[in-house]
This record gives structure tokens, C-alpha cells and sequence, in this order.
């Protein structure tokens, strides 16, 4: 058994953000291919709190590199308010030749960077300005830093950054730490959510809310919203927009704000295609620049399997990560 660690992870990581690219990208491509197992993420959570849980997502992707195994992600969103991240997270991972656990990984950053690499490849497809120019983000935490990292390596020609939060200080101390990894963009910190919706056609929404608390009025025409938290948004917002997903059965659970659409309307027909179709090309997707694009991605497994998996094999290559011996029961003697 294998461990890998959060420094190792963060090291093996840096600076790979067109190879995060890539490996997310081919994997949406096998999902919408059939070739990979994506069970139902499984929710645990605790009597009488409403806010904290740990969710376990085992994922399966075949293709040249298969992976499989689970990702044990626990969101305790309390926690910002004591210094701590919201999330902490583990990957294991297991042969997909006879079962027994390879590894076991460290995925906090492994959630963020996919998260953030599955909105940015959305965006690149999306926005409806040949050269997009500025990007607001909603919520000033860590996923909207990645966000903002893999957003600019999609589109290079990201030089404006809006930013937004609840806590202007929070906000303030985000600009900070992004002009670390983006010396020549411009920030602005905005005084309302309406003025950073306003303010560019692209924008990203990583917040902690519970539940569907704005609609998109402030946004132009052509606006690509990148949905990544999942339950800002209306109702009336969703069925006004074109929707982007990465899988309709995964996000159609939980509260989702496409959750509570499809609650109301009765169906999924406002859901307009897939992120892996629109990779592959075979969506049949027309973006249309008078209207709104929201992205919303549930979060697949398969992703941070993917990504622990080419974690896991640099590793091994580069000596990393701390090897456990006699962690599993020795092989039986054949009978």
C-alpha cells in the first residue's frame, strides 16, 4: 500500500494545468462513451445537522489507463469560520486486476483541480465572445482560485477578474493570494453580486449555499454561468438558460437547483446536452449568444479517480509517497 500525502499530491500537481485538462476532458469522453461505472454518490449525515456531511463516490473509467476505486470527501463548511477548509478528502484506490487497494491519496486538491478543469473545459465551449476578456467569480474560496487558475489556461485571454463574497475581507485576502499565480490580471472587488454578474460574460459561482437564492437578471445576453456549487441558482434561472451538465442522473439529486426544475416541471427537458457530448462533438448543441449558458457539474468521481490515478503512477516514478508493508494479509498458499 501506497501513501501519498497532501505535499507529494500538492507537488505532483503544480503547475499541470493543461495535463488536468486533458485527463478530465478524455475522461468526460469515456463517460459519455459508456465506458466507465459511476454509482450514486452516497450521502452520510448527521441527525439534527443540516449543514455538515461526507459523501463517497466509487467510480470506475476503463479505457488505456482503467481506474477504480473511492473518494471519501467530507464538507463541513463550519469550518472556514475556524481557519480550516470547508473540505477534506481521500482517495483509494484499487487494482482493477484483482481487487486489493493500491493506494490511498490525499484528494483535497485533486477535488479542487478537477472541479475547476470540468468549468473551464465548459467554458472554453460555451462563452459566446471569440476572446473572452474578464471573469467574475461568486464566492472567494479556495475551488474559485482553481477555477480562476484552469479558467486562464483554457482561455489565455482572461485579463479581468471580478470578484465577489459575502465577506468583503474574505474577498480582499482572495485577490491577494490569486495576483500570487495571476501577476497580470486586473481584480476588482465588487460591492454586490449584482454589479460582479454584471460585469463580465463569464461567471463562477463556488459558494456554500443550501439553497436557490438569486436569479441571473443582472447578467447579459450571452452570459456563460459556471454553476459549480450547484444551489445558487433559481429555478426560473435554470429553465430560462441553456444547460450544460455532466451527467443528468448524477445532478438531478440532492436539492440541486436542476434538481428542484425538474421537481417543478416534471421532466429534464431543459437540460440541453452533456459536457462529454459536447467534447466528443456529438450533442447536436447549438449555443445560442442571446441566451444565458449555465453549466452545472454534480462532481463525478471518476474524475478524482482519474486524477489519482496519474497522481498515484507519478508517485511510483518519482519516488514519492510513503509504502506501507504488510498493510494487507500475505497471499494465500495455493491449494
Amino acid at each position: 500500500m501506497l501513501i501519498v500525502g497532501h505535499h507529494d499530491v500538492r507537488g505532483v500537481l503544480e503547475g499541470a494545468e493543461q495535463r488536468i485538462l486533458e485527463l478530465v476532458g478524455d475522461t468526460y469522453r469515456l463517460h459519455d462513451e459508456g465506458r466507465t461505472a459511476l454509482p450514486h454518490s452516497v450521502f452520510l449525515r448527521f441527525p439534527g445537522n443540516t449543514r455538515d456531511r461526507i459523501i463517497g463516490l466509487p467510480a470506475y473509467a476503463g479505457g488505456g489507463r482503467p481506474v477504480a476505486g473511492m473518494k471519501w470527501i467530507a464538507s463541513y463548511p463550519g469550518n472556514t469560520a475556524r481557519g480550516r477548509e470547508r473540505a477534506s478528502a481521500v482517495v483509494v484506490l484499487n487494482s482493477t486486476e484483482d481487487g486489493t487497494p493500491l493506494a490511498c491519496v490525499e484528494a483535497s486538491r485533486i477535488s479542487a483541480k478537477r472541479t475547476a478543469a470540468s468549468a473551464a473545459l465548459a467554458a472554453a465551449r460555451l462563452v459566446t465572445e471569440e476572446r473572452p476578456t474578464g471573469i467574475a467569480l461568486v464566492g472567494c474560496g479556495p475551488i474559485n482560485q482553481e477555477v480562476l487558475r484552469f479558467s486562464r489556461a483554457a482561455l489565455p485571454s482572461l485579463a479581468e477578474v471580478t470578484v465577489y463574497d459575502l465577506d468583503r475581507a474574505r474577498a480582499e485576502l482572495f485577490v491577494d493570494e490569486a495576483a500570487k499565480h495571476a501577476p497580470d490580471a486586473r481584480f476588482t472587488v465588487a460591492g454586490s453580486v449584482e454589479e460582479a454578474l454584471a460585469a463580465h460574460r463569464l461567471v463562477a459561482f463556488a459558494t456554500t449555499a443550501g439553497r436557490p437564492h438569486l436569479d441571473l437578471s443582472a447578467c447579459a445576453a450571452g452570459t456563460t454561468v459556471l454553476h459549480v456549487s450547484l444551489r445558487d441558482l433559481k429555478v426560473e434561472a435554470i429553465l430560462g438558460a441553456q444547460n450544460v451538465v455532466d451527467d443528468a442522473d448524477h445532478v438531478c439529486r440532492e436539492n440541486t437547483s436542476l434538481h428542484l426544475a425538474e421537481q417543478v416541471t416534471g421532466n429534464r427537458d431543459f437540460i440541453d446536452a452533456s459536457i462529454g457530448a459536447l467534447l466528443r462533438g456529438t450533442s447536436g448543441f447549438r449555443r445560442d449568444p442571446a441566451r444565458i449558458a449555465v453549466f452545472s457539474p454534480f462532481g463525478l468521481g471518476v474524475l478524482d479517480l482519474t486524477l489519482a490515478g496519474w497522481v498515484y503512477e507519478e508517485s511510483l516514478r518519482q519516488g514519492l509517497g510513503v509504502r506501507v508493508d504488510g498493510f494487507l494479509p500475505d497471499p494465500s498458499p495455493a491449494l
